[in-house]
């Protein structure tokens, strides 16, 4: 089937609309199909200037040339010259593959295949080239860059289910975090974790992280989840300040005692935050040289090996959405989250609070260092709504 139509072709398209012929007829002749025909017609048809239009040429044959009213209307008149129509192919094909690398005739005909396919039927692209890869000059990825180009003038980006995975790169901010092979990490490697709850499988385990808000604030939070109890202690820290972890521990161990600090922070399992670089500030007790409890590192890229810390950082996200900036929150609007996410009933631990099983095992005393209540459970709040109070 024909794709291109020479001045030839055009030449007889004009002696055979003289002659009254039908589209298809025409369409035979030239050995084309009739859509081609009519494209042709309507895309290179000249006209009188004038403003009103009659619904005639609205349909084949397009112009008026045989039209019996045409010595006395005084509508706008079309035409088909095919010198004209030469012309104007040539001019849209000069201008046309500049960028790309498909003819006007081309671009017609396959404008008008996606548009039956993809608009009106709605098929999957790879389902379209696999019938069409031999006939289709280009390759799908080129098809996705025309139609984002406006090249196709029926279909748009919007239309194609992946168009939007084909854009530029952006180059993205890096964190800084402790390397793999950083000589902090010796030692304290996930294998070197599981190990020792080899030899300790009672061991009270604290998982340690941070949430951001956005990616330019100074500020983060810093959270320390207790496996056994679900309950997340919840500090609002300078971000990426190893220093601002360890004045958040030196805190707690002189809050609660030595003894207390052992038991309760005996292993922590952290990711490889810079914040988290040093992390024998908080193993140690330097005055006495004594190791009070061990820091280990996950993987890479693994956050499920933490992944209890993990899904309750969901409940923060409830409250304040990724993308809000942290740089206007409190220490009060820190100590509300938390205590209305440690108030949540949790199916696992069979519908009590984190709160109540973290009171139950260090007592009500010891919840109060922590700034930890109790908040009746029709009070839970975890809305946005909770920082304005």
């Amino acid at each position: 089937m024909k794709q291109r139509l020479t001045i030839e072709d055009r030449l007889l398209i004009e002696e055979l609309l003289r002659l009254n012929y039908m589209q298809k007829d025409i369409a035979k002749a030239i050995g084309c199909n009739a859509s081609t025909i009519s494209r042709e017609l309507k895309l290179r048809r000249k006209s009188n200037g004038k403003t009103e239009v009659c619904k005639k040429t609205n349909r084949f044959p397009f112009i008026c040339s045989n039209c019996v009213y045409k010595g006395r209307c005084s509508k706008k008149k079309y035409y088909y010259n095919y010198k004209e129509a030469q012309k104007d192919y040539h001019n849209k094909l000069k201008y046309s593959r500049i960028g790309i690398d498909m003819s006007i005739d081309e671009i017609d005909y396959w404008n008008d295949y996606f548009k039956d396919k993809i608009k009106d039927k709605n098929q999957p692209l790879l389902h379209i080239f696999k019938n069409i890869e031999d006939s289709f000059p280009k390759s799908i990825q080129t098809f996705y860059k025309y139609v984002h180009k406006g090249y196709f003038s029926s279909i748009n980006d919007e239309m194609l289910a992946r168009s939007f995975s084909y854009k530029p790169r952006t180059k993205k901010e890096t964190i800084k975090t402790i390397s793999k092979d950083n000589i902090i990490k010796k030692g304290r490697k996930i294998e070197d974790f599981n190990n020792y709850l080899l030899n300790n499988p009672n061991a009270n385990i604290v998982e340690m992280d941070t949430v951001i808000g956005k990616f330019e604030d100074s500020k983060c939070i810093m959270t320390l989840y207790f496996r056994t109890s679900k309950l997340m202690l919840m500090f609002l820290i300078k971000k990426y300040k190893p220093s601002e972890v360890t004045k958040i521990f030196n805190k707690i161990r002189v809050l609660i005692g030595d003894d207390l600090y052992k038991e309760m922070f005996e292993v922590i399992l952290t990711d490889n935050g810079w914040e988290f670089s040093k992390p024998e500030d908080i193993e140690f007790n330097y005055e006495t040289g004594e190791k009070l409890i061990s820091v280990f590192y996950t993987e890479p890229y693994s956050s499920w090996q933490k992944g209890g810390i993990e899904r309750n950082h969901e409940f923060i996200r409830y409250i304040i959405p990724k993308g809000i900036t942290f740089d206007n929150l409190t220490k009060k609007n820190v100590t509300d989250m938390m205590n209305n996410i440690n108030n949540v009933q949790r199916k696992s631990l069979d519908y009590q609070t984190p709160y109540q099983i973290f009171k139950q095992k260090y007592g009500e005393d010891n919840s109060k260092k922590f700034h930890l209540k109790n908040i009746p459970k029709d009070e839970i709040n975890l809305s946005y709504k909770l920082l304005n109070k």
